[in-house]
């Protein structure tokens, strides 16, 4: 594939989770793909099959891509909360960045509406799951943190960054934030990401 068949792919990879993020998957149509990202229709029948083909390229890339980042976090050669603390990093930062798509992407799971997408989510929601497990196994296992249930405290740090792209207002009520501004937004991650660390210290540190 050359260079501006690729560049082609990518444009229409990029305009395709703009207009999801923005309308939806039904909202959607191959025909504003195509207006959005200066393709043809064939182009997007070519590369992707259609619409679904392309919304599956989307979610694929980057469940690849985070699944990666974890692999390198956890073969890294650093304590097992500096590894905890790098995957909360990247999964705020992940899901902060683009709100929206976060948005599209629980409503697809809550929904089911599309069995392929489904199962390729959730088969590697499950696959990250288990890396970062590893992690906190790890850590309780070389005695830096203390016995926990592993899937709960995944399920809260998980938990609460969703919570806080998807209901804003939780944190911002009463005063003038607006997580739709990158600079009110990237005041919240901060907070965010102060509060997750600090409560995974407190939590993990073991008793003594």
């Amino acid at each position: 594939m050359n260079a501006e068949k690729t560049d082609k792919k990518t444009a229409i990879l990029m305009a395709a989770e703009k207009l999801f993020s923005e309308l939806g998957y039904e909202g959607t149509s191959t025909r504003q793909i195509a207006k959005e990202s200066g393709a043809n229709m064939a182009m997007i029948n070519y590369y992707f099959g259609s619409k679904d083909g392309v919304f599956q390229e989307i979610i694929t890339a980057r469940m690849i891509d985070f699944n990666a980042q974890l692999v390198t976090i956890n073969e890294d050669k650093i304590s097992s909360l500096e590894k905890l603390t790098r995957v909360v990093e990247g999964y705020a930062n992940r899901i902060l960045s683009n709100i929206s798509f976060h948005k599209m992407m629980q409503r697809e799971l809550s929904l089911s509406q599309r069995p392929e997408v489904f199962c390729q989510v959730k088969d590697a929601m499950v696959s990250n799951l288990q890396l970062i497990e590893n992690i906190v196994n790890a850590g309780i296992a070389n005695g830096s943190f203390r016995q926990v249930d592993v899937r709960m405290l995944i399920a809260t740090i998980m938990g609460t960054i969703s919570s806080v792209a998807i209901s804003p207002s939780k944190i911002t009520s009463g005063s003038k934030l607006d997580i739709n501004n990158p600079e009110d937004r990237a005041i919240l991650t901060e907070r965010l990401l102060i509060h997750l660390k600090d409560l995974i210290k407190t939590y993990l540190t073991p008793q003594k």
